[in-house]
Formats: structure tokens, C-alpha cells, sequence
């Protein structure tokens, strides 16, 4: 495979379009893979040409950091390597202020990620889930103190409402901060939701998408099937019962997904993983694609997923059975209230080039 990179968002740092995900790393939650098989995957993802690795300080106790940190060592990939890692989750117990994302929080779990990590700066810290608590003006002033110290290099907005992943660009923008970079969010052919605001929010206002449990937390890779009655022991059978909602996958709708995805790699001749990872990571806005593995083998299926296009009428089928519901207001914004705004009249879309962004050789592309 050739690995590809886009730049992350509006920003200059150059990422890998499949994103090697550390959450794997370690067997604390009950699956995953031990640091041997872990070291494994990292080499393989780092022969591949892979430079981008996700983590947080929650995985795996903290393991996840730590031999993240370690293998990057041990190979002496620092300057090349683009870490990832996140803050919010509280690992010290019953304390309200080592976790969420207030100041006092952000600051003490970045210097406990940089020991376990053993690195003096993260390439991309971000944010892990909405607390609820903290306004976005102060988690972007004390992101952006962190970048002018060295300490962080860019930051990041994961599971948080689209109004204040919103506010918060909006501050970065007018108060000179570092700008949200990217938004890491849960993406795939079983969950679309995020295509009604946060897509439309990151093209136009500089946040690429980093896709989390692309797979479905494993319902699309292929080892699940409706009716099964013993089913692979994979991560969604290891946390049945849960009330966590990234891992209640099992439903008639998605089972319908499954099957026509699994018709469609039939006929592409690859497979189920590949197919649905190429999907995603071919959407709109998305710039980076997580893939988590626990063996070798399923890294390697996982790196060839780019290898290949969907042709469109195979792509159209798929867009048809995973189709989100519309929910209000955007069942509102159909064609009978538009021909009511324009007064019937039509309004086409601005051509590729329109506005002059992209500076040519001392011209502005789409001005003569």
C-alpha cells in the first residue's frame, strides 16, 4: 500500500489518513493485545509509513501511554511520529477536579500523559467528552497557554455538541487562540449522525474529521452476522450489557447494514473491514480514520483499505441502507421552503474556484 497524509484541517501538520489507535493497547478492559503483540502492530503501521498514533490517558489504565511512549523510543521516531492524546476522564477516584475539562484538570493530566508518554510535548491534544461544566472560553484560553509553553503542539474537540465545538472556534478565532484543528468523533456506516452539523461545521471553519470506531466497534469487520447464536468473542460480546451507547450496535437496522455491506466486499473481492473503512475515509471532511487492531493480520487489512474506489452504484447502496434519519430542523430545509425563500426562482451552487483562497505562483486561483 502507499500511505497517503492530508494536512489536519486548516493547520500545517501532516497526518496519515489511516491513524494507527492505541486503545488497544493493553489488556486491562478484558480484550485487547499484550505489550509483545502491541509492539507488533506499532512496527507494522510504522513500516507501512503510518506516522499518526491516538491515545488518552484513560486506555488501559494509562498503559496505553506508556508503551506508546515506549516504542516510539525505541525507535527513535519522536520527530516523526504525530502523537495524539486526550483529557477529561477521571483516573484518581472521587475527586471533582482530576477530571473534566476545567483548567486546573487540563493541566494536570497533560504533565501525567507527557511522563507516561516520556515526551516533553504532544503533537495534538484534545479534548475527550463534553463535561458539561466547563465554558469553551476557558478550555480554549488553557489549550492555547499550553501551545505558547511548548507543551502541545495543536488541539482538539472530541464528543462534545456541535454549538460548542461552534463557540469555541468562534473564540479561538477572535481572541487569537490556537484554533481547534480537529474534531474526533464516532463515524461509520452504522452512526451518520454527525453529517448534519459537525461535517458542514468542520469544512467551512478548518476542523478535519478524525473518525473513531470506523468499524462499528467491530459490527462491520466481518465476524458478526444477524441470528448468530455463537458469535465471535469480539468487543461488543466482551461488553454485552453495557449501557455505553458506542457499543449497543446490535439492531435489525444495523443488521440490514451489515448484510448489504457484506454483499457489496463480495463482489468487490475484499473485505468487509476494507470496504467499510474506505467508505468513511473517503466522506466528506474526513481528514484521519482510527483503526484499532489486536493482531498483525487485521492491521494489514485494515492499511489495504485504500487501496481500492468504490464504483458509485456499489457506494450509492451503501449510502441508501446506512441513511441517517433527518431529524428537525433539517426536515424543514427541503425544496418546498427554499422555492418559498427564492420565490421559485432557482439558485445553483457557487462553482469549484469561486472565491480566491489558494494563492498561485503570485495569483489567486479563480481570478484571470
Amino acid at each position: 500500500m502507499t500511505m497517503v497524509y492530508y494536512t489536519l484541517g486548516n493547520s500545517g501538520l501532516k497526518v496519515s489518513r489511516l491513524a494507527l489507535g492505541a486503545m488497544t493497547f493493553g489488556t486491562e478492559w478484558g480484550w485487547g493485545a499484550d505489550k509483545a503483540a502491541a509492539r507488533a502492530l506499532f512496527d507494522a503501521y510504522v513500516d507501512a509509513g503510518g506516522n499518526f498514533f491516538d491515545t488518552a490517558d484513560a486506555y488501559t489504565g494509562g498503559t496505553s501511554e506508556t508503551w506508546l511512549g515506549e516504542f516510539v523510543a525505541e525507535k527513535g521516531l519522536r520527530d516523526r511520529a504525530v502523537i495524539s492524546t486526550k483529557f477529561s476522564m477521571n483516573l484518581e477516584g472521587p475527586d471533582p477536579n482530576t477530571g473534566g475539562n476545567g483548567r486546573k484538570n487540563i493541566v494536570r493530566a497533560l504533565d501525567a500523559s507527557l511522563k507516561r508518554l516520556g515526551t516533553d510535548y504532544v503533537d495534538l491534544y484534545i479534548l475527550h467528552c463534553w463535561d458539561r461544566l466547563t465554558p469553551p472560553e476557558e478550555v480554549m484560553r488553557t489549550l492555547d497557554d499550553l501551545v505558547r509553553v511548548g507543551k502541545v503542539r495543536h488541539v482538539g474537540l472530541s464528543d462534545v455538541p456541535a454549538w460548542y465545538a461552534s463557540r469555541a472556534q468562534a473564540v479561538a478565532e477572535f481572541r487569537g487562540y490556537e484554533p481547534v484543528s480537529t474534531l474526533q468523533l464516532e463515524y461509520s456506516l452504522v452512526e451518520r449522525n454527525i453529517e448534519h452539523e459537525f461535517v458542514p461545521f468542520g469544512t467551512r471553519h478548518g476542523a478535519g474529521i478524525m473518525v473513531w470506531s470506523p468499524l462499528g466497534s467491530g459490527l462491520l469487520s466481518g465476524k458478526y452476522r444477524a441470528g448468530d447464536t455463537h458469535r465471535a468473542r469480539g468487543r461488543l460480546e466482551t461488553v454485552r450489557g453495557t449501557t455505553n451507547p458506542g457499543f449497543l450496535k446490535f439492531n435489525e437496522r444495523n443488521w440490514a447494514i451489515v448484510a448489504e455491506l457484506e454483499k457489496v466486499a463480495s463482489e468487490l473481492g475484499k473485505s468487509m473491514a476494507q470496504v467499510a473503512l474506505n467508505w468513511v475515509t473517503t466522506q466528506p471532511g474526513v481528514a484521519s480514520t482510527i483503526i484499532g487492531a489486536t493482531r498483525v493480520e487485521q492491521l494489514y487489512d485494515n492499511l489495504g483499505a485504500l487501496d481500492f474506489e468504490i464504483p458509485v452504484d456499489l457506494r450509492a447502496k451503501l449510502d441508501k441502507v446506512s441513511r441517517p434519519a433527518t431529524p428537525f430542523p433539517y426536515s424543514f430545509f427541503g425544496s418546498e421552503i427554499q422555492g418559498g425563500i427564492t420565490g421559485g426562482a432557482t439558485v445553483g451552487s457557487k462553482p469549484a474556484g469561486y472565491h480566491p483562497e489558494v494563492l498561485v505562483e503570485g495569483t489567486y486561483a479563480g481570478v484571470n
